[in-house]
């Protein structure tokens, strides 16, 4: 039977840790762009702002209508940027047409970009340098090193090549000896590679797209997929109940990865407010 890696503990102790700092009014402050009405962006949003609260970090919410224009967003980004205050800032994703993604996080102070994509801080992330890093991707190194799983010598398959999972997670990968292949919806036998894998990280947005015939036997496999069904449940990129019985580990869905990407957020915080407090 296949060990659980579940987030959800590992997410409420980076939250408890946070609080017994015990922050008062000048500890770290988290601000949170959100641009137009899109409703799945205002539920991700007052997530992260309950778990502020809980954590007693700052919260600090600001709303720009759909149509204000990338500079209008820019010029509020670079105010931010100047506030004393405010800690971490990142821009809720995704913007509405029209708005450049790439240009948006390179506004945001390096020391500030909490979600770890500003050009800086991914180079210091594929140099091998201390910096802010994309926050899913740390809550899996972090997950596998509580369960003493190590990925040296390891052959990693990330299946997803996107800025803020699949990219920066090869590098945290190759940090710990990893040798990795990124692979992506135009991979050739994309099967056959996945079952190549030590360590299987599944992250396209594809219900179940990864069988059991994908998986090689005893592999660590770690499903960042979140996909709504038409009857509302909530599931993963693996099929779980078909991969769980083959492989050594895997977290589920809900409530494996997904818990950890706010508590990673809200580490990432903690930890602009320490470099700007020297």
């Amino acid at each position: 039977m296949a060990l659980i890696l579940s987030g959800k503990e590992l997410a409420r102790e980076t939250t408890r840790s946070i609080k017994a700092m015990g922050f008062r009014g000048a500890g770290p402050g988290l601000a949170v762009v959100l641009v137009g009405d899109d409703p799945a962006s205002r539920v991700y949003v007052s997530s992260k702002e309950k778990a502020c609260g809980r954590a007693g970090i700052r919260s600090i919410r600001v709303e720009l209508p759909a149509d204000a224009g990338e500079e209008a967003l820019i010029r509020e980004v670079q105010r931010l940027n100047r506030d004393p205050d405010v800690h971490g800032i990142l821009c809720q994703l995704p913007l509405p047409p029209g708005y450049d993604r790439h240009r948006v996080a390179s506004a945001i102070a390096p020391a500030k970009d909490v979600d770890g994509l500003h050009p800086e801080n991914v180079g210091k992330l594929w140099r091998g340098e201390d910096g802010l890093f994309p926050c899913t991707p740390l809550g899996m190194m972090e997950l596998l090193r509580r369960h003493d799983i190590s990925p040296h010598g390891m052959h990693g398959v990330i299946v997803g090549r996107s800025d803020i999972v699949g990219k920066p997670m090869a590098a945290l990968l190759l940090r710990e000896h990893c040798t990795v292949t990124l692979a992506h919806s135009r991979t050739s036998d994309l099967q056959g590679l996945c079952r190549t894998a030590d360590i299987l990280v599944a992250a396209v947005g594809r219900p179940g797209m990864i069988r059991a015939d994908w998986v090689k036997p005893r592999a660590v496999v770690l499903d960042v997929g979140i996909n709504r069904l038409d009857d509302g449940t909530i599931t993963g990129d693996v099929d779980f109940a078909g991969v769980e019985p083959l492989v050594s580990a895997i977290t589920p869905v809900p409530g494996g990865v997904g818990p950890l990407t706010i508590a990673f957020l809200l580490r990432n915080t903690v930890k602009a407010w320490e470099l700007s407090a020297g």
